[in-house]
Formats: structure tokens, C-alpha cells, sequence
């Protein structure tokens, strides 16, 4: 590390040692600072989406739930490792302003795969997002939100959770469902400056056709372990012994999955083996940016983002303010008002019984989560059609640029 950069981040460790709060609000230093916003990392849940829409072809609703945790186990090395592994350490994303969205898609084999994320609250932070499959029918949605704390190191509690829809049956006429947590993580080499994400702690996968996977994850120790380990088990929900399948390995390399528990783990129980690194994923495929909607993050955000990538952090914090101002200004203008933001491609919405039920046999309560996410958020169909159908004259855009973007 160059030694003007030691001294950057030993005063930013002070700086986060000595905070109370949620330290996504504090400057970091401009060499980990990202050029992406939060509203981008929805994307990670389908980088292979073969994996993702394996699920839809298998008859067997126990074997569904182990396919279902393979996938999710795939996305891991994306979500949580991709950024260290590119550029030698974590970094830190744009914190996105209400309205922010990230659209795109993937084309491959399983046909035509879309995503949609948009930021749906600011205070406090939360970001929804709705994956498509077209050829399958595969739908997942959620929102999520962090919280991260400083205790020795920095902790971040994950908020919200994830619902996979499955097609299911003869004709496709029934939906399965997949109610699915998400890990807590810490950032492990801070004293080194090059911090990488750890996940800790466990997470579920419960299913509506009676099946729970458990996911529990461990790093390595000061004695012994590996980094980025994983533990996995497929069982009928309420039933934890009775383990269908188990998963062992390293989510960010290799992992193995075999049917039974894992005492009885050889190679005749092998089911399949998964290369985190070696598998190629789909390249995403987003708009030019002259082609995006003004509040897509590649193009709201482009100065900034040139001006990270020049190390220019003057012109990121005039970029960063000029943004930052016209939303204070559109949220005084919107209480004034008494007219709320639009949300342009999800509802709050009062409850969701299936999830509720799920989300008991789970352990987990979802109401708990809405006052830290600024509520339940779930994907509306008809509010994508007309976004999806509006063309803006320049007019519009111009407008739409000077008053929520100040540029």
C-alpha cells in the first residue's frame, strides 16, 4: 500500500472505531471507494441463470429444494467476494437515492432472464429487486437493507429476505415458493487495508412444499479452518435430523452436494460438485447509457463514477453533492406537498400470508423487518408494463435531470 494511502486508512479506521451509528453514512477513502451503487448488487442473484431455473424442470419437490440451494449457494462468490477478488480489496458502493434504478438482462440457454432494482426508500435505505425468467417462469423478489457496526471489526447485519416463485406441475399451474434469509457478514483485513467480506452466522431456505435447507458459514480461525466455508442441509421442514441432503465446501471455490447426511458422504452418494471459480457466468446486458432512463444508476451516477475512476475526488464530492441536494430538495418539495415518491416498479404492501406462515416455520418474522426497510415490498406487474411502455420526450429528461439529479 503507498504510504499516503497507510495514512488514509489508519485515519479512517480511527474515524470508524470512534462512530456510533450506521457506518454507510461516513466517508471512506478514495482508494475504496466504488464506482457502483448498491442498486447494481441485485444482480448477483442471477449470474448463472441455468442454475437459477434448474428448479423448474425437476419433478421432485425434494430434489427441487437441494436444486434451489445450489443455486443460492452459486450466487455467493458474486455477491460478497467478486469486488475483493477484482480489485485486491472490498469496496465501498454509492449509497443510491430514492427512485435509483438498475436494469438489465442475461441471454443464454435458459432464454431471456430480466432484472429490475430500484431503491424504494431512502430513510432508511432499501432496495427492491424482481428477477424473470421468460422461458421457465421463474420469478424471484425481495428487498434488502444493511446496518453496518463497528466492534473489533465491521459487522454488517443483512435485512430483509428474498421469495423465490417456481412453477410447478404437470401444466405449471401450481407456484412453489422459497422463502429465503440472508447471511450476516463482517469484513475481515482492515488492519492490512485490504478488507474482504466474511460471511458468519446461518441462513434458511424454506419452501412451501415442506422443505428447509440450513445454511451455516465459518471463516477461517486464528488455528484452524478454511475461508468462506459453508455447510449445508436439505430436510423436511420441522425435521431437522432427517437430512435429505448436505453441502459442504467453500463458497467462494469448490463445494460438493450429496444426498444423506453427511456421515455417510462418499462417492456414492456424490449428487454433483460445483466450481464457484470456473463456472462462467452470463455477461449482463445493460442499455447505452444515452439509452437509460435518467435515474438508471450507470447514467445518474456517471460523473461520479468517472471521477472515482480518475481519482478526482474533488469532482466526486461537487458530483455526489450536486445529486444529493436536488433529492433533499425533492423530498422537502414531496412533504410540502403531501404527495410521497411513486415507487416506480414495487408496492408497499400490508401483508403476505404464505410468507408469513413461511417465515414462522423459518424462525424468522417478517413484520419485525418493515420499520427497517420502510416496509414489505413486493414486485407489481402492472406498474412494470407502464414503466416499460413510457417513452420520455428529451423535454422530460432534461426536467427530470436538473430537478431529482441537479445536473
Amino acid at each position: 500500500m503507498a504510504e499516503a494511502n497507510s495514512g488514509s486508512w489508519s485515519a479512517f479506521l480511527k474515524s470508524i472505531a470512534s462512530f456510533n451509528g450506521d457506518l454507510s453514512s461516513l466517508t471512506a477513502p478514495p482508494f475504496i471507494l466504488s464506482s457502483q451503487s448498491l442498486t447494481e448488487f441485485s444482480s448477483y442473484w442471477a449470474t448463472h441463470p441455468p442454475i437459477l431455473t434448474a428448479a423448474a424442470n425437476e419433478a421432485d419437490p425434494a430434489k427441487r429444494a437441494m436444486l434451489v440451494l445450489k443455486w443460492f449457494l452459486s450466487t455467493l462468490k458474486h455477491q460478497y467476494a467478486s469486488r475483493s477478488e477484482q480489485f485486491g480489496n472490498e469496496k465501498k458502493p454509492l449509497n443510491p437515492f430514492l427512485g435509483e434504478l438498475f436494469l438489465g438482462s442475461w441471454n443464454d440457454e435458459a432464454g431471456k432472464t430480466t432484472l429490475i432494482s430500484e431503491q424504494v426508500s431512502h430513510h432508511p435505505p432499501a432496495t427492491a429487486y424482481c428477477v424473470r425468467n421468460d422461458k421457465t417462469g421463474i420469478q424471484l423478489e425481495g428487498y434488502n437493507a444493511q446496518k453496518a457496526t463497528f466492534k473489533s471489526t465491521i459487522i454488517v447485519k443483512q435485512i430483509g429476505h428474498a421469495v423465490l416463485t417456481v412453477p410447478v406441475g404437470e401444466n405449471k399451474e401450481q407456484l412453489e415458493r422459497y422463502l429465503i434469509t440472508l447471511p450476516s457478514l463482517h469484513i475481515e483485513g482492515l488492519i492490512f487495508g485490504a478488507p474482504f467480506v466474511e460471511l458468519d452466522g446461518s441462513s434458511t431456505i424454506v419452501s412451501s412444499s415442506g422443505y428447509t435447507a440450513k445454511i451455516d458459514y465459518s471463516g477461517k480461525g486464528w488455528l484452524s479452518g478454511k475461508k468462506n466455508t459453508v455447510i449445508a442441509s436439505v430436510f423436511p421442514t420441522g425435521d431437522e435430523k432427517d437430512v435429505l441432503y448436505n453441502v459442504t465446501g467453500q463458497w467462494t471455490k469448490e463445494f460438493e452436494i450429496y444426498q444423506g447426511p453427511a456421515k455417510k458422504n462418499s462417492k456414492s452418494t456424490l449428487v454433483s460438485t460445483y466450481d464457484a471459480a470456473g463456472t462462467e457466468q452470463t455477461k449482463l446486458a445493460l442499455a447505452d447509457l444515452d439509452k437509460q432512463h435518467p435515474l438508471e444508476s450507470r447514467r445518474a451516477w456517471s460523473k461520479v463514477a468517472e471521477a472515482i475512476q480518475k481519482g478526482d475526488m474533488d469532482a466526486v464530492s461537487v458530483e455526489k453533492t450536486k445529486i444529493e441536494q436536488a433529492q433533499r430538495t425533492q423530498r422537502s418539495k414531496e412533504n410540502a406537498d403531501g404527495q410521497p415518491w411513486e415507487r416506480r416498479y414495487f408496492n408497499n404492501v400490508a401483508e403476505d400470508e404464505t410468507l408469513a406462515l413461511l417465515g414462522k416455520a423459518a424462525g424468522v418474522p417478517l413484520d419485525g423487518d418493515k420499520d427497517k426497510t420502510g416496509g414489505l415490498w413486493r414486485f407489481d406487474a402492472a406498474k412494470a408494463a407502464k414503466a416499460e411502455a413510457e417513452q420520455l420526450t428529451d423535454e422530460q429528461v432534461a426536467q427530470i435531470e436538473t430537478t431529482l439529479l441537479g445536473q
